[in-house]
C-alpha cells in the first residue's frame, strides 16, 4: 500500500502514466485476495469446529465449496468479461467478493458460513478471469513478461501467505475476533482496491453484439459440478456410490456440452466455449502442463501441512512459519525469472523450474525415507523453499507461453478456461494423492512415523508429476515460435529507443 501511495505522489508522471503504473498492483491485489482466502481457512478449521460446532461435511464445504463455486463459474466469468468489459466485471466481482467476505465473517451457523463461501467463490470467478485479460490488453509485448512474472508470483505465494498470515492472525486474536478476522480483513482491503480500480482500470470497451449461450453455461457448470463435488467431498464421505455415479456421469455430460457448442458455432452462433483455442498448440500444451503442475503443487502443500500439524504436532503458527521460506523464494524468483524468459524463452525457464522442483521433491522423499518421523523442520523448510523457487519460475513462464497465441478478443474466455483447468487439476490431484496418502496412513495412525511414511509415497508421486511436466514442455516448445527470445529482446530494445 505504501508503494501505491508513493506512486500517487510522483508529480513527474502524467495522470495516464500514474494510472498505468497502478494498474498492475491493483489487479494483483485481487489475485492475492482470492488465493489467500482459498487457503487461510485451513488453519482456522479447529476454531470453526469449536465456535460454530461445524461437522466434517460442513468443514469440507467451507474449504471445498469455495473452490467448487470458483471453478464452476470461471469460464462464464471470462465470457462475461469479453461481452460486458473486463473493467465492469472486475469491479462487480470485487464488490461481491468483499460483501461475501463480510457475510463469512459474521456467520453464526455452519450453514450460513457455507452459503457465504459459495457466494465468495462465485464472486472470485467473476473477478479473477479479468485479471489476466486486463494484463494482456493493457500492457505492451515488452511489458507483459514482467507483468506476467508478478502475476505468477502472486498466484504462487498467495496461498502460502494464507497459511503464514492466517497462523499469525489467529495467534494474535485480533480484537478478540478469532477466526472471523481472516474474512473481515477483506473489507478494508476490498474497499481500497475498489477505490483505486475505479480510477486506474481502462475504460469499458464497447459491448460486442453476442449472446451469453445459457445452454453452454448450464452444460459447462453442470459437467464441472458432476466431477468436482465428488472430488471435493468423496474422501471425507468414504467414497459412497453417489460419488462414483456423479464422476461417471460427468463424462457424457461434458461430451454432450462440447457437441452442442460445435453445432452452435456451425450455425453461426456464439458458444460459451471458444473451441478454436484448443487448435492453438501452445494453448493446448500449456493446459496439459498446468494439469500436472497444479496436481503437484496443491497435493504437495496439503500433504506437508498434514505432516507438520498432525504428524509432527506443530501449532498452526509454527506450521505456517515453516512455509515462510517458500513464500520468500517465491518473491525472489521472478526477479531472475523475468530476465531469463526474455533471454532464453519461456520453455527453457519452465524446464529450469521443473529441474528445481525435481531436486526439491526427490530431496523431500529421500529425507522422509531416511529420517522418517524424526525429520527436522529445517529440512522440510529447505525443501519447501526449493519448491517455491521452482514453482515461481514455472508459473509466469507457463502462463505467458500458454496465452502467447491467444487473440486479444479471446483473452477473457482463454483466461477463464486456463483458470478452470488449473482449479480442476488442483482438486483432482488433491483427491487422488490425498486418497493414496490416507490409504497408506491408515485409520489409526500411531504418530509421526506413520505420517512420514504416507508423505514419502505422496512425494514420489510428486516426482512423477514433475517429470510429466518436463516431458509435456517439449510439446509446448514445438508449438512456440523458434525466434521468440530474439523477438522479445528486439521488442524490448525498440521500446527503450
Amino acid at each position: 500500500m505504501s508503494k501505491i501511495i508513493e506512486l500517487l505522489q510522483e508529480r513527474s508522471m502524467s495522470p495516464s502514466e500514474t494510472r498505468h503504473r497502478l494498474l498492475l498492483p491493483v489487479v494483483l491485489a485481487a489475485m492475492f485476495m482470492y488465493g489467500f482466502d482459498l487457503n487461510v481457512v485451513n488453519v482456522a478449521i479447529p476454531s470453526l469446529q469449536h465456535d460454530l460446532r461445524a461437522g466434517q461435511v460442513a468443514l469440507e464445504l467451507v474449504v471445498g465449496g469455495y473452490a467448487f463455486a470458483y471453478a464452476a463459474g470461471l469460464v462464464t466469468g471470462g465470457r462475461l468479461g469479453d461481452l460486458f468489459s473486463h473493467r465492469r466485471m472486475f469491479l462487480l466481482g470485487m464488490t461481491a467478493f468483499t460483501a461475501a467476505s463480510v457475510l463469512c465473517g459474521i456467520a453464526q451457523t455452519p450453514s450460513e458460513l457455507v452459503a457465504a463461501r459459495l457466494v465468495q467463490g462465485l464472486a472470485a470467478a467473476m473477478m479473477v478471469p479479468q485479471i489476466l485479460a486486463l494484463i494482456m490488453s493493457s500492457f505492451t509485448a515488452a511489458e507483459r513478461p514482467k507483468a506476467l512474472a508478478w502475476f505468477g508470483v502472486t498466484a504462487a505465494v498467495s496461498g502460502v501467505f494464507g497459511q503464514v498470515l492466517g497462523g499469525l492472525l489467529l495467534d494474535a486474536d485480533v480484537l478478540g475476533l478469532g477466526w472471523r478476522v481472516i474474512f473481515l480483513l477483506n473489507l478494508p482491503v476490498g474497499l481500497a482496491v475498489l477505490s483505486l480500480a475505479a480510477r486506474v482500470l481502462p475504460p469499458a470497451a464497447i459491448v460486442r453484439d453476442a449472446t451469453l449461450d445459457p445452454v453452454g453455461v448450464v452444460g459447462v457448470s453442470g459437467s464441472l459440478a458432476l466431477a468436482l463435488v465428488p472430488l471435493v467431498l468423496g474422501r471425507g464421505e468414504g467414497w459412497p456410490t453417489w460419488c462414483w455415479i456423479m464422476l461417471v456421469a460427468s463424462v457424457p455430460a461434458a461430451l454432450l456440452t462440447l457437441s452442442y457448442e460445435r453445432r452452435l458455432l456451425a450455425r453461426g452462433g456464439a458458444p460459451l466455449l471458444d473451441l478454436s483455442l484448443f487448435g492453438v498448440r501452445t494453448f493446448s500444451a500449456g493446459l496439459a502442463i498446468s494439469v500436472a503442475f497444479m496436481a503437484y503443487f496443491t497435493s504437495s502443500i496439503f500433504v506437508v501441512s498434514l505432516l507438520l500439524q498432525n504428524g509432527l504436532g506443530l501449532t498452526p503458527l509454527r506450521a505456517g512459519l515453516t512455509f515462510a521460506p517458500m513464500a520468500l523464494a517465491g518473491v525472489v524468483a521472478p526477479l531472475v525469472g523475468k530476465r531469463l524468459i526474455v533471454s532464453y524463452g519461456a520453455t527453457r525457464v519452465i524446464l529450469l523450474g521443473c529441474a528445481v522442483d525435481l531436486v526439491a521433491t526427490v530431496l523431500l522423499a529421500a529425507m522422509l525415507q531416511v529420517q522418517g518421523g524424526d525429520i527436522g523442520v529445517p529440512w522440510l523448510a529447505a525443501a519447501l523453499a526449493l519448491m517455491g523457487l521452482g514453482n515461481t519460475l514455472i508459473l509466469p513462464a507457463l502462463i505467458g507461453a500458454t496465452l502467447s497465441g491467444v487473440q486479444p478478443r479471446q483473452a477473457g474466455i482463454a483466461s477463464g478456461t486456463l483458470n478452470t483447468t488449473q482449479q480442476f487439476a488442483g482438486s483432482a490431484g488433491l483427491a487422488v494423492v490425498g486418497s493414496v496418502f490416507f490409504s497408506v496412513l491408515g485409520d489409526h495412525p500411531s504418530g509421526a512415523t506413520d505420517y512420514a511414511s504416507a508423505a514419502e509415497i505422496a512425494a514420489w508421486i510428486s516426482v512423477a508429476l514433475v517429470i510429466a511436466m518436463a516431458a509435456l514442455t517439449g510439446v509446448l516448445a514445438r508449438g512456440s515460435h523458434p525466434s521468440a527470445p530474439a523477438a522479445a529482446r528486439e521488442t524490448a530494445l525498440s521500446t527503450r529507443r
